[in-house]
C-alpha cells in the first residue's frame, strides 16, 4: 500500500491552520499550483469536491485532477477525503492540525491501494504516483498555507 505523510510547522494559530485546511475553494486564491475547486454536492456532513493542480516539473507543468468526498471534522480538527474520480481513485486523505509549542502542525497523509492497472499499478503508486506527484502536490500545499497564514 502507497502511504505518503507530509508535516509542515506553522506559525499560527490550530484554529487559524484549521480554518486554512478546511476553506478548499479558496486555495486557488492562495495557492499558485491550484488550478480550480469546486464544490460539486453539499450536505450538512459532506461534501463532493473537485479539484485540480499543477505538478511543476524543470521546464513545464503536468496538470492533476480529482474528484473526491470531502468530510470536515472542526472537533478534532480533521478534514477526510475520498477520491471517487481520477486515476488516484480510491485514494483516503486525511490532513490533522495539532496544537505545537510555537504554533501548530500540520499533517497530510494519503494512503492507496494504487490504480487496477494490472501489474504495474502498486510499483506505479509506491514510485511515480505517491512520491512525485501526491508529495510534489501535498508539499507545495503545504508550504503555500504556511507562507499565507505566516503573512497575515
Amino acid at each position: 500500500m502507497m502511504r505518503v505523510v507530509d508535516r509542515l510547522r506553522i506559525a499560527a494559530t490550530p484554529d487559524q491552520l484549521f480554518a486554512a485546511a478546511a476553506n478548499v475553494e479558496f486555495w486557488p486564491r492562495i495557492l499558485s499550483h491550484y488550478r480550480w475547486v469546486r464544490i460539486l454536492e453539499q450536505s450538512a456532513d459532506r461534501c463532493v469536491v473537485e479539484m485540480a493542480a499543477w505538478r511543476p516539473f524543470p521546464g513545464f507543468r503536468w496538470p492533476t485532477w480529482w474528484v473526491s468526498e470531502m468530510w470536515v471534522d472542526a472537533s478534532r480538527r480533521e478534514v477526510r477525503y475520498r477520491h471517487i474520480r481520477g486515476i488516484t481513485s480510491g485514494m483516503d486523505v486525511w490532513w490533522r492540525v495539532l496544537a505545537t509549542d510555537n504554533g501548530s502542525e500540520a499533517e497530510i497523509v494519503h494512503q492507496w491501494n494504487g490504480p487496477a492497472w494490472p501489474l504495474i499499478g502498486r510499483p506505479a503508486a509506491e514510485w511515480v504516483i505517491g512520491p512525485v506527484f501526491v508529495h510534489g502536490i501535498a508539499a507545495r500545499t503545504l508550504a503555500g498555507i504556511k507562507q499565507h497564514l505566516e503573512r497575515i
